[in-house]
C-alpha cells in the first residue's frame, strides 16, 4: 500500500512543477490574447484611448474584413512568401549542414564563425547594409551586375515593383535564417551513426540514397520543427518588410501582414481592425502548423 502511494505522489511530481511555468505562460500569453479578442470585436479607434468608451460591435469587423479584397490579397501573398522563403531556407540549411559535417574542422570552424556572424548581426544593422547593397545609385548589386556584358543595371531600382521588392525581401530574410536551420541541422546530424552509413556505403548506396534512405530520416523530427518555427516568423516577418518599404514604396502592394497590421492600428488609428486581423493570423499560424501537431499527437499515441 506504502509503494503504491510513493508512486503515485512520484507521478504527481512532474504535473507539479509544470505548474510555474504554465502559470507564467497563461499570464503573459492569455491575458494578452484575451484582451486582443475583445478588441476585435469593438469599435476601437484614437478616441478610445483617450477614454471613451469603446462600443461593442461583435463580428461586424470580421465580416468586414471578409468582404475586404485587399486583405484577402495580403494573406494570400503573406502564406506565398512565408512558404516560399521557409523551403529555401530549409534546403539552403540543410545544405550547409551537410558541408559542415563532411569537411575538416579548419573549414568547419570559420563556417560556423561565418554563420554565427551573420546570425548575430542586429536586424536594424543588416538591413542598413541590405539597402545600401541593393541602392539604385551607390549600390554594389547594380554595380556588379552592370559589368556582366549585355545586362544593363545602371540605376535599376529593386524596390520600385512588388516582383523584385519581394525578390530582395527573401533574400534578406533567408541570409538570416540559414543559421539557424543550418546550427540545428547540424545537430541533428552529430546523431547519425557513422558506422550505419559506412555499411552503407559498402553495400553500394550512392550519396544521395544514404542521404534519403538514412540521413533524412533520422534528421526528419529536427527538420520537421525547424520548418514549421520557420513557417511561422516568415509569416510574421516585419521590421525587413518596414525598412524596405521606408527605402522604396509604402505602397500597399508592397505589404504582408505585418505591415498590414501595423498600419491599421498605428496609422489608421483603427486598432479593433487590426486586433481581428491579428486573430487571424493567430489562425492562419494554427492552421499550418496543425500538420505538424497532427503528427506529434499521432506519434504520442503510438
Amino acid at each position: 500500500m506504502t509503494a503504491l502511494v510513493d508512486r503515485r505522489r512520484k507521478n504527481r511530481v512532474p504535473y507539479l512543477l509544470l505548474i510555474p511555468a504554465v502559470g507564467i505562460l497563461l499570464i503573459g500569453m492569455g491575458y494578452p490574447l484575451i484582451w486582443q479578442v475583445i478588441t476585435s470585436m469593438q469599435e476601437y479607434g484614437l478616441q478610445q484611448q483617450f477614454g471613451k468608451p469603446a462600443p461593442f460591435v461583435f463580428f461586424e469587423n470580421y465580416l468586414e474584413l471578409a468582404a475586404n479584397p485587399q486583405l484577402w490579397a495580403v494573406v494570400g501573398r503573406s502564406i506565398a512568401f512565408c512558404l516560399v522563403t521557409a523551403v529555401i531556407t530549409l534546403a539552403v540549411g540543410v545544405l550547409l549542414a551537410l558541408l559542415m559535417n563532411a569537411v575538416g574542422r579548419a573549414p568547419r570552424i570559420i563556417l560556423q564563425i561565418s554563420l554565427l556572424l551573420a546570425w548575430s548581426m542586429p536586424v536594424v544593422a543588416a538591413m542598413t547594409v541590405w539597402i545600401w547593397l541593393f541602392d539604385r545609385r551607390r549600390g554594389a548589386v547594380n554595380y556588379l551586375l552592370d559589368m556582366i556584358p549585355g545586362v544593363d543595371m545602371n540605376r535599376y531600382n529593386w524596390l520600385e515593383s512588388p516582383t523584385t521588392f519581394f525578390i530582395v525581401a527573401s533574400i534578406i530574410v533567408i541570409w538570416m535564417s540559414v543559421p539557424f536551420v543550418a546550427f540545428s541541422s547540424f545537430a541533428g546530424l552529430t546523431q547519425v551513426s557513422e558506422e550505419v552509413l559506412e555499411a552503407a556505403q559498402l553495400d553500394g548506396a550512392t550519396a544521395r540514397q544514404r542521404f534519403f534512405g538514412i540521413i533524412l530520416p533520422m534528421i526528419k523530427p529536427v527538420i520537421a520543427i525547424v520548418f514549421l518555427l520557420q513557417i511561422i516568423w516568415d509569416l510574421r516577418v516585419f521590421t525587413q518588410i518596414t525598412m524596405l518599404q521606408d527605402a522604396g514604396s509604402k505602397s500597399s502592394d508592397f505589404d504582408l501582414l505585418g505591415t498590414y497590421i501595423y498600419k491599421l492600428g498605428t496609422k489608421s488609428q483603427d486598432f479593433g481592425m487590426a486586433s481581428a486581423v491579428s486573430i487571424l493570423v493567430l489562425a492562419i499560424t494554427i492552421a499550418l502548423s496543425w500538420f505538424y501537431i497532427r503528427s506529434l499527437l499521432k506519434e504520442d499515441e503510438q
